[in-house]
């Protein structure tokens, strides 16, 4: 495709990363930060050192800590990679500094707590009409720090508009790094979201030294619990077996890039949420995420076991053996029922 000025807003890992995929494909992207000294390191010494220690960035990618600056002249994509706590602020500040018409695509994951909007659903709330073209998600198994090494990552794109998802489908597309799209925004956003939940708990199997066999059923009933509730808010239940769903289950679950997953460790050891969220030094998404899931199961009458023992431990003070222990003593029940309830649903739609 014709290359594109690209703004990344937001200099984290992931931000940084897939501001690497970018530049790679030739385009030129200007990647901001909200500290100043993050965006000369990223000018000067082509590093992004707090994020992603020992990667060198492409030439092609300069630092803006000028919100204003970074859209300025820019193509009208913007991708967005701050926290989930930080979209509706730093989508205002786009929204005022924006002078046409946006496609943004956010690559952040949760859910906002009490509202219990998507994050695509914030962004509209946030941006005027008049300067919001379209939304694209683009999520799936996908690290960081393994992107920045090129390693093979597939992921997919989703929006309501299928146009503007091959848009961006083009723009990411390269030998390492392949995209499909899909046309479930819901699925997509609540699979991007609700793994992060299963990530911690399958963390705090890993820290109470539990095995293979404890975390492999975690996860198993983990998609059955997230396609139940994602297949309520109206959600395609076959994305959750796709790379939204299942592939970014297990990434997120197994691996020590996950941040989730290394803070449920933490807990499974002992440490409290304090201690944890102060060790890791960058945003667990699964913290917040979990509360808006309880938030979740309770408003659509949702039985989701493994989120509502979680939510026990972060908010209630319920020890970690506790709450494993309960989700294991649990009234017996057919494997297959939540699928049949999952299809008998959609058919009925």
């Amino acid at each position: 495709m014709e290359k594109q000025k690209v703004a990344v807003i937001g200099a984290g890992s992931w931000g940084t990363a897939l501001a690497m995929v970018l530049a790679d494909n030739g385009h030129e992207v200007r990647l901001w930060s909200h500290k100043e000294e993050q965006a000369e390191e990223i000018n000067e010494r082509h590093t992004n050192a707090k994020y992603l220690p020992g990667i060198d960035l492409p030439l092609n990618i300069k630092g803006y800590s000028s919100l204003e600056e970074a859209l300025n002249s820019s193509s009208n994509i913007i991708i967005l990679a701050v926290p989930t706590k930080a979209i509706r602020e730093v989508t205002g500040k786009i929204d005022k500094a924006a002078q046409a018409p946006l496609t943004i695509v956010h690559v952040s994951k949760g859910i906002e707590p009490n509202s219990l909007l998507r994050i695509s659903e914030m962004i509209e709330e946030e941006m005027s009409a008049e300067l919001l073209k379209d939304v694209v998600v683009l999520s799936g198994p996908s690290h960081a720090e393994e992107v920045s090494l090129r390693h093979p990552t597939t992921v997919t794109v989703s929006s309501e508009n299928s146009e503007s998802a091959e848009l961006i489908q083009d723009l990411f597309i390269n030998q390492n790094f392949r995209v499909y799209t899909n046309p479930d925004i819901i699925g997509v956003e609540i699979g991007g979201a609700l793994k992060n939940i299963i990530a911690l708990a399958a963390g705090m199997t890993d820290g109470l030294g539990y095995g293979d066999n404890a975390k492999a059923a975690l996860i198993t009933r983990g998609l059955a619990e997230i396609a139940r509730l994602g297949t309520k808010m109206g959600a395609n239940p076959l994305t959750f077996s796709g790379l939204a769903g299942i592939g970014d289950l297990i990434v997120t679950c197994t691996s020590v890039h996950s941040r989730n997953w290394r803070a449920g460790n933490l807990l499974g050891k002992g440490h409290n949420l304090e201690e944890v969220l102060e060790t890791m030094g960058m945003v667990v998404e699964g913290v917040r995420t979990t509360k808006a899931a309880y938030q979740l199961a309770e408003k659509y009458e949702v039985s989701m076991p493994i989120a509502h023992a979680l939510y026990n431990v972060l908010f209630n003070n319920v020890e970690v053996h506790d709450a494993v222990d309960g989700l294991m003593n649990r009234m017996k029940k057919h494997e297959m029922e939540d699928l049949v309830n999952i299809m008998e649903a959609r058919i009925q739609e």
